[in-house]
């Protein structure tokens, strides 16, 4: 990290406690952590059996998936925007 100042957080996913330092806001901190854990629920009710090593790594690709989504449509967007200006 920078210089800049480091927050940090203690946050629960999944039953499990964890401290994280970084450079954004401890709401924004406990926002993403919020989010994989409903991601990880929400596949742990699909996959019960899953072990939590499978489960993280599912929850990763799964969060992956949808960022990868979400950046081509921007970038979809954003070029059907340029396009309106000219």
């Amino acid at each position: 990290m920078s210089e800049q100042e480091k927050t940090r957080a203690t946050v629960d996913i999944f039953g499990q406690q964890f401290k994280i330092v970084g450079t954004e806001s401890t709401s924004h901190m406990r926002l993403v952590a919020s989010i994989v854990d409903d991601k990880m629920r929400e596949i742990s009710q699909m996959n019960p059996s899953l072990d939590i090593n499978k489960l993280a790594v599912l929850t990763a690709v799964n969060v992956v998936h949808d960022y990868i989504k979400l950046k081509e449509e921007y970038e979809k967007l954003e070029k059907e925007r340029r396009t309106k200006k000219e």
